[in-house]
This record gives C-alpha cells, sequence and structure tokens, in this order.
C-alpha cells in the first residue's frame, strides 16, 4: 500500500496545499495552513458509518404519557419554574455566596419530602452536620430528607442505582464535584463539564427532578463552560442585594416554560419567605407625593411589578463638572434620556448634579421605563411632584417621541388594581383598565403635564 502523502489545508479559505508555508497562497491569510490526514486514511481509522446499534425512531404525533409536573410547596419557586419541577429535567441554579440557594433549595426537598415524595440532598461544601443545623434553624429538622456530604460522582452514583430513583436531588454545587475517569482538580472546565454529563444523562435515565447549584464570576454569570447551560433543561439566577430583604428567582432558560418568569422571596430569621404581593417591596409610603418620584409597572415575564424611580437634581453654583450617580439602571440610558429632553424639550441640566435611584435594590432593563424615568427628573428639576396615584410607563426615542411598548393593558390592569388612579404613556395603548389614561405623543407633552400641573 502506498504512503499517503501529507496535505495542508487552509483553515481560512480551505485551499489545499502539499508543503506547508507561512502565508497561504490564495488567501494571503498567515500562520492558517495546518495538516490534514488524507480522506483514504483518516475514513479506515475513524470511519463512524458502522458497527453502532441501531436507534429507534418515534413519530411526534404518536400518543404518549404525558409529564406531569411536580409542585415544590413553594408558589415563587413553581411560577418561575413554569407550573413545578419536571420528572427528568436538569435545572441549573447561580447565585452569588450568601444570597440563600441553599436555603431555598433545603426549604423545597423539605416540603417535598414531607408531602411524600422522597428527595436525596447531596452537599459537597458543607458537612452533613452543618447542614441539620442549617435545617433545624429553619424548623425542617423533621423533614425526611436523605442527606450526604460527597465530591466523588462515582460514589454518588453508585449510591443512587443501588436505590430506587428519587423525586429531587439536589447536588450542592456541580463545582465541587469530582470524577476520577478525568484528570483536574474539581471545578475546572473538563470536570465541570464531565460531572454535570453523568449526573444529567442519570437524571434523565430514571426520570429525577435534578437541581445543580453553581457558581458564579465577579460579573455575576455563572462560573465553568457555557456549555453547561446548555446540557440543564433550566437554568435560574438567584438574585438580589443582601443589605436588602428581598430575592428574586428569576428563569434565564427553561425548556419547559416561559422565559423570564420571577419568584420573589424575603429573607427572614426562619428562612425565605414568599412574597405573593412583590410590588408592595419596592413602593414606599406614598402619603404626601414628592418631587421627583415617579412609580414604573415593569413587567417580569407574566407578571406585572410596581417600582418607585426616585431622582434628585442638585444644582451646581460653582461651575465643577456635574455628577451623574445611577443605581439600578443603565448609566448609558439615563446620558441618553438627558440628551433628548435637553434638546428637544429645553431643559437645562448640564449645570446640575443628577441622581436616580430604583427604590428597593431593582435593577431595571425595561426599556419602557424611560418615560418613567423622564417624569421623575422633570418633576425634579421642576420642584413639583407628580399626580398621586398615577403610572408611568413608555419608550423614549431620540426624536422625542412616545414609543409604544408590549403589555401595556396588563400594565395598566395591575395599577388599577393596586389602587392608582391615573397612567400616562404612549398615545395608542390599551385604556379599557379602569384608570384615567393620558396618551402622550411627544416628550414635550410630558413636560407641559409635569410642570402645568398643581
Amino acid at each position: 500500500m502506498a504512503k499517503a502523502k501529507k496535505r495542508y489545508v487552509c483553515q481560512a479559505c480551505g485551499s489545499v496545499s502539499h508543503r506547508w508555508q507561512g502565508q497561504c497562497p490564495d488567501c494571503a491569510e498567515w500562520n492558517t495552513l495546518s495538516e490534514d490526514i488524507p480522506a483514504t486514511v483518516f475514513s479506515q481509522k475513524h470511519n463512524l458509518g458502522s458497527g453502532g446499534r441501531a436507534v429507534e425512531f418515534v413519530d411526534l404525533d404518536a400518543p404518549g404519557e404525558e409529564l406531569k409536573r411536580r409542585p415544590t410547596g413553594l408558589a415563587e419557586f413553581d411560577r418561575a419554574l413554569g407550573g413545578g419541577l419536571v420528572p427528568g429535567s436538569a435545572i441549573l441554579m447561580g447565585g452569588d455566596p450568601g444570597i440563600g440557594k441553599s436555603t431555598l433549595l433545603l426549604q423545597a426537598a423539605a416540603k417535598i419530602a414531607k408531602a411524600g415524595g422522597s428527595t436525596v440532598y447531596v452537599s459537597g461544601e458543607e458537612a452533613a452536620a452543618q447542614v441539620r443545623m442549617r435545617a433545624s434553624r429553619l424548623g425542617l429538622a423533621d423533614a425526611p430528607i436523605k442527606l450526604a456530604a460527597a465530591t466523588s460522582v462515582r460514589d454518588i452514583l453508585t449510591t443512587l442505582n443501588g436505590m430506587d430513583a428519587p423525586a429531587l436531588l439536589v447536588i450542592d454545587s456541580i463545582q465541587t464535584m469530582h470524577s476520577d475517569t478525568i484528570e483536574g482538580a474539581p471545578g475546572t472546565v473538563s470536570q465541570v463539564r464531565g460531572c454535570a454529563f453523568e449526573l444529567i444523562r442519570y437524571a434523565k435515565e430514571n426520570g429525577v427532578a435534578m437541581v445543580l447549584v453553581g457558581h458564579v464570576t465577579k460579573d455575576g454569570s455563572i462560573a465553568g463552560p457555557r456549555v453547561l447551560e446548555h446540557m440543564v433543561d433550566v437554568v435560574m439566577s438567584f438574585e438580589g442585594e443582601r443589605s436588602h430583604q428581598y430575592r428574586i428567582l428569576r428563569a434565564l432558560k427553561n425548556r419547559f416554560g416561559a422565559v423570564d418568569e420571577i419568584g420573589v422571596f424575603a429573607m427572614a430569621g426562619a428562612g425565605l419567605e414568599e412574597v405573593s404581593n412583590p410590588s408592595m417591596l419596592f413602593l414606599s409610603g406614598r402619603d404626601e407625593p414628592l418631587a421627583g418620584s415617579a412609580v414604573f409597572p415593569a413587567l417580569e415575564g407574566t407578571r406585572p411589578v410596581l417600582i418607585e424611580v426616585q431622582a434628585l437634581i442638585v444644582r451646581l453654583q460653582s461651575g465643577a463638572t456635574p455628577r451623574r450617580a445611577v443605581v439600578g439602571w443603565d448609566n448609558g440610558r439615563l446620558a441618553m434620556l438627558l440628551a433628548v429632553l435637553e434638546s428637544r424639550c429645553g431643559l437645562n441640566f448640564s449645570s446640575a448634579e443628577v441622581y436616580l435611584n430604583v427604590a428597593g435594590g431593582y435593577r431595571l432593563s425595561d426599556p419602557a421605563a424611560d418615560l418613567a424615568v423622564a417624569a421623575a427628573l422633570v418633576s425634579a428639576l421642576a420642584d413639583k411632584p407628580l399626580p398621586t396615584r398615577s403610572v408611568w410607563f413608555g419608550e423614549v426615542s431620540l426624536a422625542g417621541e412616545i414609543r409604544p411598548v408590549a403589555h401595556a393593558g396588563l400594565r395598566l390592569k395591575e395599577s388599577a388594581k393596586l389602587g392608582f388612579k391615573s397612567g400616562c404613556g404612549p398615545f395608542d395603548a390599551d385604556e379599557k383598565s379602569g384608570l384615567k389614561y393620558h396618551g402622550l405623543k411627544q416628550l414635550a407633552n410630558l413636560v407641559d403635564q409635569v410642570v402645568g400641573s398643581q
């Protein structure tokens, strides 16, 4: 048999050369030629077209057993999941250290265990006695949870295969797990990917709902390989400031429900408590109207949440460079809105310091908050409070137009349900909500309404 000749293929344009060169002669790219084994030799050693087992195909419309969700016993957790735990699903939950991930999962596991479901809680960061101490503090010491402190995936899967499949399996956390078939310390990319693959395969084959706790980096993203988020069915983020009592459980990816659904909890002495009306967390006492305060009906998934936006304008007499400080909103969006107010409405913010805050530590990303922020800024600049019990929403364009936003009717209905009397927003928004609605076309109309109000 003749010896196969070497060839070099350009990774940029795909041209073939029989000798290596620093520069591709066709596309002139440097260091793109790499050695490629001829197809005849490669196919002899790596032919995957035979030798495997036949895969069984089923029709999409074939009748099958419908998967029934299992409620966790925490309504806010179920809301974020889309209705409860799906058997055979893999859930990845991330969040800052100390935010309450382990507390929430321990409470959910206890609820399921007390309802008759078998639950297994594997801790790789705490000893069993430490988890038992936390359960006692939360009043869950009598919950029939199978608890273990282990980090070897081989030991965990060997134990699980020797018992009945549980209804819920909690791995806290995936970064502490290690496999003896993979080189590297726990937490490395290869270990996290390999351990997660083995655990997810067990959950899929046995119909076990599994929750993996994940560490986060300093910028808030889940640590480890990004492929981990692709492998699981649901990615959840547990957010909140530790200085505030509220916590938000947000679904970033969900194969079984809506994305961006949230569950709201409040941290108390006995653990996390559900908040059925989260709007009350973010609205301060509003007995007397104050200048620079506007209420915005935000939308998280299918849940409207009323948020208070606060603005403060401080005039500078010395001619120093004014400061712009934002908490809970995008700094670049504030700069754009100030420019629109100056250019289209004739308001002067260049000689004043601007401070903007979203009450309760909430973080806004909805573009519909533009009008509420503009109303708070104009109110603070004119030192005139906005109408009592009013809400503001709408996106502001660079031309000063008030653009329509999604689900305007749902925002207004939620506002009316909480006792608000009037609303301002896009001109063509749905007005069938029981509120006295004012449609605005231009940002200048907002300025006239606020400055001209008594």
